[in-house]
């Protein structure tokens, strides 16, 4: 296994490009760096960068998905010779990584794909890198994904060809959501019931020696730690795409993942104030069964058709033709 010192381009020097050059850099790498935003930036262009490298050149691309990912691996392709090897380390689409791969392959320039995981933590911990390429290509970058991976056996895999690092990583996501969502579900449940009296120390009993135990319940707990019921936060939850694409390649597949679907779906419902659908489902009861509705300016409404609407005077509710 190769540990030489190289040479490499990183082109988006945010906070994870710079984090990752930084780390290369103390692994004894040499990084040249290019952001289109003055600063950080070692070279003023793509040119510049390319200029700069020796051959075979292996330039890193950590910009965001979509049109500046496409913008900056067409330009390289016209500015890097046969040989050198484009790596897409953003979270692209892995439909896209093929497509890339098959433009850079007609001037004989190589393409990897490598999904990163490990965000604000990995400058120290080290990065989960899953990749995808030729073998000849994932060879040739093996001390740069050596000095990037946590220390020991673990934290690198070539998935397979190219796409399979990006569909990997999109799966890896598919999957946080999904676990994240069920520990957020849980909280709720704790939070709701008056017999548990310190929600936190629950969570945090759950670190050691349970089956549920994980990084994502220690950065919860973490979390609990700096505001104990989340009081300061608003329920509001985007979603990085990742999740989408996950749930689309599961119907282009005819796999059924329905807790990741339901925890994408979760995070739509957190952006709604007022959901039309719940609209709709509310008159429609009060339509067919008279059951109670509120009205928009908060007001409580009985049923046009059911005196007493859904309780019978004594918390019972009343039998409704359906």
């Amino acid at each position: 296994m190769s540990t030489a010192a190289m040479t490499l381009g990183m082109v988006g020097l945010g906070r994870m490009g710079a984090n990752m050059a930084e780390r290369l850099r103390r692994a004894g790498h040499t990084v040249v760096g290019y952001d289109r935003a003055a600063g950080s930036r070692d070279v003023d262009s793509l040119e510049g960068l390319v200029a700069a490298l020796p051959t075979p050149r292996v330039v890193w691309v950590m910009v965001p998905a979509g049109d500046p990912t496409y913008q900056t691996v067409e330009t390289l392709g016209q500015l890097l010779d046969a040989g050198d090897v484009v790596v897409d380390g953003g979270n692209s689409r892995y439909l896209d990584d093929i497509r890339h791969a098959e433009q850079l392959a007609e001037s004989g320039i190589g393409f990897v794909d490598c999904g990163v995981s490990g965000g604000i933590w990995g400058l120290d911990e080290g990065y989960a890198l899953m990749c995808g390429g030729a073998d000849e290509h994932v060879a040739l970058l093996r001390p740069v994904f050596e000095a990037l991976k946590p220390p020991g056996d673990y934290g690198f895999v070539h998935a397979g060809s190219v796409g399979a690092g990006h569909f990997a990583k999109m799966v890896h996501n598919g999957i946080e959501y999904g676990v994240m969502q069920a520990y957020a579900e849980g909280f709720e449940l704790l939070e709701t019931a008056e017999l548990v009296t310190d929600v936190r120390e629950v969570f945090r009993s759950w670190r050691t020696g349970t089956v549920i135990r994980s990084w994502l319940l220690d950065l919860l707990v973490r979390a609990l730690d700096e505001d104990e019921h989340l009081d300061e936060l608003q329920g509001f939850a985007q979603d990085s795409g990742e999740g989408r694409w996950t749930v689309q390649a599961a119907v282009d597949h005819a796999v059924p993942l329905p807790v990741i679907t339901a925890a994408l779906y979760a995070r739509f419902a957190s952006r709604q104030d007022d959901s039309p659908a719940m609209k709709a489902i509310a008159a429609l009861r009060n339509q067919f069964g008279g059951h109670p509705v509120t009205a928009a300016a908060g007001s409580h409404e009985r049923g046009a058709d059911a005196p007493g609407a859904d309780a019978d005077g004594r918390g019972r509710p009343e039998q409704h033709a359906r």
